[in-house]
């Protein structure tokens, strides 16, 4: 039974991640605060209106980068603390303080890019030449000329940061601040509910009539804030469709995916291919469960049953570490070493505590070590969430020790893959540990439950979704939350169909997820496996791929995804990869089938 949360500062500190790894101490911190506006002061005095050359843009790159690596040390030392506990004031009166100060001076950097982008291409690409770690800049630079603005403009901008970011904030109170759950009753029996209690805890309980219970008291409170939530996202399309007009894009999707280096065509058929091609897969998938369960019917709120719920479930944070030496040592010792780090150095928040922000996220730090953000409740499903956040902060270290600042991050269309790779690493690994179907079959359960279902369906979901509301912008359309959960509901019913009856409640799942407010930012995780499974089976074809894995994950943001999928062997120029992807999993859901038929018999 899930426990009442503790208090932040009831939860012991070895399961808090340790933020001296960014500055020792707060002194540090507030040295290195100090000291900030005066380093932006230096280099706006000794480059700005001087970047006339090659020479000169690569002697200022140097500067640039360790200023706006600073930047984000400062930032996320002050911004973390609020994700671990959104009711702590003064942690975020702190931030707001900082965020304040960074965004000011901020903008005191952008003649940077302004200034940059007067100079021609060659001379742009002889920065290239000169300095090969800048080669992504170069590349990254060039293709933004075009949507320049003039530089005052591009100033203010930066001094509304705080407010243009601000859509987020109010997201985040409205959503894991304000609300009191309560508590909800079964067979006179109490429970107390949160939003972590119900997306870590309740959403898996094997009781439907818990399930259900706390699936039912759980909307009727998150719906209560429906108006406020749909009223930030609103001003957050709003003000990205503002900017993308005056960047001259007419559709704010083309916009949003010019960063990441996708075309429409490829955002588009990730969604379109999964929504008519796997969803056949997991009506199956689905169906199977609800005849395992003994259930009459599936709920939206039973999506996330087992196919064998007295199996076996539960993990221990130590017992991770042996899944972490055993799943990742087809990577090598060194990978091996790098993952165990982060238990020592505390890079993983595993508290369960009010006021935690729900799901889980990686945060890289450049030439630092990551944190990662997680609710660990002893379910094996939290050894998947470990792997993958392990996934993003191996890539992350590796990619800083390769690249320099500005070209260490790849696109977002690549982010998922080292995350969702490593997943399946963990699958594989508790697949070949056993010979026994009923163990076999729980395994694959686990993967198409957790690593795709995750992946392939709530966050493709999300996209669908999220593709409908951009839509509605670029036609000049408004909406409000009533408009938001009709799309939702929309998107539910067409990819479950049957299968699944969408009772009400389930069209506020777009007050979930705080990636809308991270730009087209969903559908990159459904393209992320697609790129790790491809991976993953090729390596498993032939173990030397995992050397051309290991370099992808090296190469940070040095190539647009086109080219840098093909580093990790992996074609991702057509569907094929995509439709290979889906016939794994349909393969994988009929041994499911297959193994169940085998444990009957």
């Amino acid at each position: 039974m899930a426990e009442e949360l503790k208090v932040r500062s009831e939860v012991s500190e070895d399961l808090k991640w340790d933020l001296t790894g960014i500055f020792a101490t707060e002194a540090d911190f507030d040295a290195a605060f100090a000291a900030f506006p005066e380093n932006i002061a230096n280099f706006v005095s000794e480059y700005k209106g001087n970047l006339n050359t090659a020479e000169d843009v690569v002697a200022a790159l140097h500067k640039y980068e360790a200023l706006v690596a600073s930047i984000n040390h400062l930032g996320q030392y002050r911004s973390l603390p609020i994700q671990a506990d959104i009711t702590d004031g003064e942690a975020a009166s702190e931030y707001r303080s900082v965020y304040s100060v960074i965004s000011q001076e901020s903008a005191k950097l952008s003649f940077f890019d302004s200034e940059v982008l007067t100079l021609s291409e060659d001379e742009l690409q002889r920065v290239g030449d000169l300095e090969p770690g800048f080669k992504t800049w170069v590349r990254k630079t060039t293709k933004s000329k075009k949507a320049a603005l003039a530089p005052e403009v591009e100033e203010a901008l930066q001094l509304l940061n705080p407010v243009l970011g601000s859509f987020s904030d109010i997201y985040e109170q409205a959503r894991g601040n304000d609300p009191d759950f309560g508590t909800f009753e079964v067979d006179g029996k109490e429970y107390p509910l949160s939003f972590v209690l119900y997306e870590d805890f309740y959403m898996y309980s094997t009781d439907p009539k818990i399930r259900r219970a706390s699936y039912d008291k759980f909307n009727e409170v998150l719906g209560q804030y429906k108006n406020t939530i749909a009223t930030a996202y609103y001003n957050q399309v709003v003000k990205e469709k503002t900017i993308a007009t005056m960047r001259g894009y007419d559709s704010v999707i083309d916009y949003l995916l010019e960063p990441q280096e996708v075309t429409r065509e490829m955002y588009d058929r990730q969604i379109d291919v999964i929504m008519d091609k796997f969803a056949p897969v997991m009506r199956k998938y689905i169906t199977h469960l609800k005849e395992e369960n003994g259930l009459d019917k599936v709920t939206y709120a039973d999506l996330k049953i087992d196919v064998d719920p007295e199996f076996k479930q539960d993990i221990t944070i130590e017992e991770t570490k042996d899944l972490v030496k055993g799943a990742l040592a087809p990577l090598g010792q060194d990978y091996v070493d790098l993952m165990m780090q982060s238990y020592d150095e505390r890079w993983v928040d595993f508290a369960r505590n009010v006021g935690k922000r729900s799901g889980a996220f990686c945060s890289t730090t450049y030439k630092k070590h990551p944190y990662i953000m997680m609710s660990f409740s002893g379910l094996l499903s939290d050894a998947y969430t470990l792997f993958h956040e392990l996934g993003h902060a191996g890539q992350g270290v590796l990619s800083h020790q390769n690249n320099s600042y500005t070209a260490a991050r790849p696109s977002l269309y690549l982010i998922e893959a080292p995350s969702t790779f490593n997943e399946l690493m963990l699958t594989d690994f508790l697949k070949n540990q056993t010979d026994d179907a009923r163990t076999e079959r729980s395994v694959l359960s686990m993967m198409i439950s957790k690593t795709y279902f995750h992946n392939f369906v709530t966050h493709l979901l999300e996209a669908a979704y999220q593709r409908e509301v951009y839509r509605l912008i670029d036609a000049g359309k408004s909406f409000d939350a009533n408009t938001l959960s009709a799309l939702k509901r929309d998107v539910l019913e067409t990819f479950w169909g049957d299968a699944v009856e969408i009772e009400p409640g389930a069209e506020l799942t777009w007050m979930r997820q705080p990636h809308y407010y991270m730009g087209l930012y969903p559908y990159t995780y459904s393209a992320g496996l697609t790129i790790a499974t491809q991976a993953f089976l090729k390596i498993k074809d032939d173990e030397k791929n995992m050397e051309n894995w290991l370099d992808f994950l090296k190469m940070g943001g040095q190539e647009a995804p086109l080219e840098a999928t093909k580093v990790a062997n992996v074609d991702v120029d057509t569907d094929q990869a995509l439709l290979d992807t889906i016939q794994y999993l349909d393969d994988s859901v009929d041994r499911i089938i297959e193994l169940t038929n085998e444990l009957k018999a």
